[in-house]
């Protein structure tokens, strides 16, 4: 099982030079800084592997226009109604799935994320499904080129070969 720093130290030898960017934990809420004057940050929760991959994914997901942007451009409200939360699955669906494999590649768990304490505005299994399909669908169409690269050096460092199999992803992530 790989470590945050390890993770983390991963990305970095894949995307720092090419890309200018870095990736540091210790900090109490994510965050993504675009490059001002030497390179982009990424900033992951506190020391917690879940957080590095969840942030890595928004990274490898987002296109240029996005990673000039203070958090891509996106933000967040703590209390969402019923559309709201739909909204924010829409936006969470592609980093979670990419987030799923990316654990599966590092040998972690993965827990889907609703970031909504609102049982009445969630539809979790719906969210679940959804997360699987794409997953399903990345693996057998292909991932995008930024997130093939950094789960290709997962699976190197890890061994953790089933990251690339549909079949682990047979069963809803919880």
């Amino acid at each position: 099982m790989m470590e945050a720093a390890d993770i983390c130290n991963l990305f970095e030898d894949t995307f720092r030079q090419s890309f200018r960017v870095t990736i540091k934990g210790g900090a109490s809420e994510p965050l993504y800084e675009p490059a001002a004057e030497i390179e982009a940050v990424i900033y992951y929760r506190e020391d917690y592997v879940s957080s590095a991959l969840h942030e890595i994914a928004h990274w490898c997901l987002a296109g240029e226009d996005r990673r000039q942007q203070v958090d891509y451009g996106y933000w967040y409200t703590p209390s969402r109604d019923r559309k709201a939360q739909a909204d924010f699955e829409q936006a969470e669906l592609k980093p979670q799935a990419l987030e799923w494999i990316l654990s599966e590649a590092s040998a972690h768990a993965f827990r889907v994320s609703c970031d909504n304490f609102d049982e009445q505005a969630l539809d979790k299994e719906r969210l679940c499904l959804a997360i699987r399909d794409q997953a399903f669908s990345w693996l057998e169409q292909g991932l995008p080129e930024r997130a093939k690269m950094f789960v290709e050096a997962l699976v190197a460092e890890s061994g953790c070969r089933s990251a690339l199999n549909t079949a682990t992803y047979a069963e809803l992530p919880q």
